[in-house]
């Protein structure tokens, strides 16, 4: 089946094939490839006098240009989004972890929802028993996190995004 000049397509492969390029960002020559730069032009980037840039999918998805139900209006060659996010104390809804401890001796060692953490007894730690629940200090408690950066990608499958060089050039209507 031939392509379209420009046409993007997903592979399993390790490798682009013959007549298609990896959509990494590259710089392409525009005298070397007039044909996809007439397409292109520097949507993606280049120079638009001797080079033009290939989309960049690595790390990202496609998303059709135009508005999103979010009211969001995205344009080719735009990027958005990002590979992690900081999450600050604003941005997360105010709750509370309590924990409770009793002066009971304690008689397990596998905490559940049944049980307060109890007085060490043994190698124990927690007790199903307690007479007297008490609230732990709250510096046992804290807050975490440290304005730390956490992964913010979807979930995956390992595909190459590649464009056509060649083919059959795009007509429209």
């Amino acid at each position: 089946m031939e392509s379209y000049v420009g046409e993007i397509r997903l592979f399993p492969y390790t490798f682009a094939p013959v007549g298609w390029a990896d959509c990494n960002g590259q710089l392409l020559s525009i005298s070397e490839n007039e044909t996809l730069f007439v397409l292109l032009g520097t949507t993606y980037g280049g120079d638009g006098v001797n080079t033009f840039a290939l989309p960049d999918l690595r790390g990202r998805i496609p998303l059709h240009n135009g508005r999103a139900s979010s009211g969001n209006v995205y344009t080719p060659g735009q990027i958005a989004g990002s590979e992690a996010v900081t999450l600050l104390p604003g941005q997360i809804p105010a709750h509370t972890h309590p924990t409770y401890a009793t002066t009971a001796l304690a008689d397990t060692n596998t905490p559940s929802t049944a049980v307060e953490l109890g007085s060490l007894s043994g190698d124990t730690m927690y007790t199903s028993t307690p007479t007297q629940v008490l609230p732990v200090n709250g510096q046992m408690v804290s807050a975490t996190g440290g304005t730390q950066p956490h992964e913010n990608r979807m979930p995956t499958l390992t595909l190459r995004f590649c464009i056509s060089l060649y083919g059959i050039y795009p007509s429209q209507g």
